[in-house]
């Protein structure tokens, strides 16, 4: 089993910055992936990080903007979202991936955070 706590959700303005960050506490997954969901939006893959050598992967729209990285001794991993924008806005939540493989498919990772409330206003 793993157990994820998200915290560091907030209200900045477009252009500003923010970090969230997800405590993971039992077994140590495969790969730690953020999704978020917008209001009547499906749930979507913003990008993940391998645990073992932290190598990541990005969908477009956040490629350049958002940084994923992780603390083995904390058994934290982070989001760091810069240049942020209005159509950001939306619950983010982190998931941990067990089986062996890197996806962007929310099917693929078993274990779900509480979610955090990011708002970007304009």
């Amino acid at each position: 089993q793993v157990q994820l706590v998200e915290s560091g959700g907030g209200l900045v303005q477009a252009g500003g910055s923010l970090r969230l960050s997800c405590a993971a506490s039992g077994r140590t997954p495969y790969a730690m992936g953020w999704f978020r969901q917008a209001p009547g939006e499906e749930r979507e893959f913003a990008g993940a990080i391998r645990w073992s050598d932290g190598g990541t992967s990005y969908v477009d729209s956040v490629r350049g903007r958002f940084t994923i990285s992780r603390d083995s001794a904390k058994s934290t991993v982070y989001l760091q979202m810069n240049s942020l924008k209005p159509e950001d806005t939306a619950v983010y939540y982190c998931a941990a991936r067990v089986r062996i493989g890197m996806s962007s498919s929310t099917q693929d990772y078993a274990f779900w955070g509480q979610g955090t409330q990011v708002t970007v206003s304009s």
